[in-house]
């Protein structure tokens, strides 16, 4: 078992044989890319536990690199070490300033380049709480978050997301474009919230293919809406052209029955404290449950929100 995935961006093929077999002695799998055009390709394709790249390189420099990494909410977690000259100060700056979580100066001395690999892993596998997929905040910090906000008592709208039919998907298709299709939909959350949601507002990965985003109740309708909307228009682009004109695969269903699935949907149902009180991070999970249920029984992708009162026995 390896200690972690480095990837080595570096258009000098000395220091990336240096670099490949002393981070292979240490229990490192080592992958390589010779600019950064090609580097950045291979981390959004594969997941790097640390990024080590040169400051200078063709095509594509090592900070605009890492800036382009840090850009990106899936990526963003990502260490990165950027090679610098030795005395070049302002490569340093520049590296930092671009997002870099560390340097080191070339030529570099391996323990010294091992320490600091070691420690970026270690900080980062401290600090983050998130989905190994999507690196989105997983559950600790969904229910701190959520606690907290109902102990602030703020106008409050938590929405959980998962996807119709994946699992059908996944037969067919395998796990690997079924992680993409989680991804996709996550990047799609993060995009639909944070054009229309509020700049606090918060999104988590619960696991597999749930989902929890929390805004406000002014600005959920519209949220749901266009993810509704936009998962109905992606969705097509996840199967086969023969699948995509048909309609439907084929496949068995949790009994092994055989049986037609309709393409991909999402379900969305939304909990708010407009109209009761939120007292407990349970008490939304128990009404979300509840909401699933009529959000799954519509044939195609769907959000459904409680309007509940307090005071009255209404069906969600």
């Amino acid at each position: 078992m390896t200690k972690g995935r480095i990837i080595v961006i570096d258009d000098d093929p000395d220091i990336r044989d240096v670099l490949r077999l002393t981070l292979g002695e240490e229990g490192y799998d080592v992958a390589e890319a010779e600019n950064g055009q090609q580097g950045l390709e291979l981390i959004k394709g594969k997941g790097f536990n640390l990024v080590i790249v040169d400051y200078k390189m063709p095509v594509m420099d090592g900070p605009t690199l890492c800036a382009t990494v840090k850009k990106d909410i899936l990526l963003a977690h990502i260490p990165i070490i950027m090679l610098t000259g030795k005395g070049e100060v302002t490569d340093k700056v520049s590296g930092i300033n671009a997002g870099a979580d560390d340097y080191v100066v070339k030529p570099f001395e391996p323990t010294e380049l091992l320490a600091r690999i070691k420690m970026a892993l270690r900080r980062t596998e401290r600090d983050l709480d998130a989905n190994p997929l999507t690196h989105l905040p997983g559950n600790v910090s969904i229910l701190n978050e959520l606690q907290s906000r109902i102990d602030a008592k703020v106008p409050l709208a938590v929405a959980y997301a998962d996807l119709d039919k994946f699992k059908a998907y996944n037969d067919k298709y395998g796990f690997g474009h079924g992680d993409e299709v989680i991804r996709e939909t996550a990047r799609l959350i993060i995009r639909t919230v944070g054009e229309l949601g509020n700049p606090g507002d918060f999104i988590g990965h619960v696991g597999g293919d749930d989902f929890v985003f929390v805004s406000t109740p002014d600005k959920i309708d519209a949220i749901c809406e266009k993810l509704v909307e936009e998962f109905e228009r992606l969705s097509p682009t996840f199967y086969s052209k023969e699948d995509r004109e048909s309609g439907f695969i084929v496949g068995k269903d949790r009994k092994g029955i055989e049986q037609r699935f309709c393409l991909l949907g999402i379900s969305v149902c939304v909990v708010t404290n407009e109209h009761r009180p939120l007292d407990h991070v349970a008490q939304i999970s128990e009404i979300g449950a509840e909401l699933k249920e009529v959000a799954k029984a519509a044939e195609h992708s769907s959000y459904v929100k409680d309007k509940r009162h307090a005071d009255r026995n209404d069906s969600p």
